[in-house]
């Protein structure tokens, strides 16, 4: 018996037959409601802005200095919310280690149904096309759908844009202010299996267009092209893949300080945006 469909029928589920406006039975809405109730959790909402660090080194900053306070009100299963006031912009919210398509969108999904209106990603990568010495960071305006989580919400296609152009301008624009940080913008290659980052992949990767490769923003974008709820993802390039010792060098405070002056970057950006009334 042949058992290998054809890929563009529905035996391939990631990309076979999908309505992808129809909507989801599964409602964050109804998860985090569940999640209040059996936690006796008060009804909060969380910061208007809102960051992931898939890699923590914020979150361990933010705790190691006091900055940071637990929001009583978040209601993940899988994370803790921590709040903080950023450089005179207001309060913002911050879930570290969200590594991962899934898991990243996961978190957004609750986020904006917990009162979230500007999510900002900044997560590590490798560098794939060598524009300088690491580490400095990429505005990502597109990323190359390597993984699985995008094809829930948008139709195949090469890449995830960044859906709103305007955003990204006035956040690139915030950014090049930036005293000490080196900012690009550009796509990269968004990837479930970093350890299968093979001498193919990469080059086929590079010959794409991509300065870098993540694990989120491909889905993220997807999911914020799809639901309209605003998304920037930086990728912060760290490393070329460990294949000289010595990789992975963040800078100051593991990258936490340039970090979050992006972040302020971003948040200035989308403030500087028209939004709809």
């Amino acid at each position: 018996m042949d058992d290998k469909p054809h890929r563009a029928e529905a035996a391939w589920p990631i990309v076979g037959l999908k309505d992808h406006n129809a909507p989801s039975v599964f409602r964050p809405e109804a998860l985090l409601r569940e999640a209040r109730r059996q936690r006796q959790l008060p009804l909060a909402t969380v910061p208007e802005l809102c960051v992931l660090d898939p890699d923590g080194d914020v979150v361990r900053h933010l705790k190691r200095t006091g900055a940071g306070r637990v929001h009583e009100g978040w209601a993940c299963y899988h994370t803790e919310l921590l709040a903080f006031d950023l450089d005179g912009l207001g309060e913002v919210g911050i879930v570290g280690c969200a590594v991962g398509a899934p898991f990243a969108v996961l978190v957004a999904e609750q986020l904006f149904a917990s009162g979230c209106r500007l999510l900002v990603s900044v997560t590590s990568a490798g560098q794939i096309t060598p524009i300088g010495p690491t580490p400095y960071f990429v505005l990502i305006d597109r990323a190359l759908r390597d993984e699985g989580t995008s094809y829930h919400y948008l139709p195949g296609s090469t890449f995830a844009e960044a859906p709103d152009a305007s955003l990204l301008t006035n956040v690139e624009q915030a950014g090049w202010a930036l005293p000490g940080i080196t900012m690009h913008r550009g796509a990269t290659w968004t990837t479930d299996a970093p350890y299968r980052e093979t001498e193919a992949a990469i080059s086929r990767a590079r010959d794409l267009g991509a300065l870098a490769v993540e694990m989120e923003a491909a889905a993220l974008y997807a999911f914020s092209a799809k639901s309209g709820s605003p998304v920037v993802c930086f990728a912060h390039v760290t490393n070329a893949m460990a294949q000289t010792e010595g990789d992975f060098e963040k800078g100051e405070a593991d990258g936490a300080k340039a970090t979050l002056a992006v972040v302020a970057a971003a948040i200035r950006g989308w403030s500087a945006t028209p939004r709809p009334s």
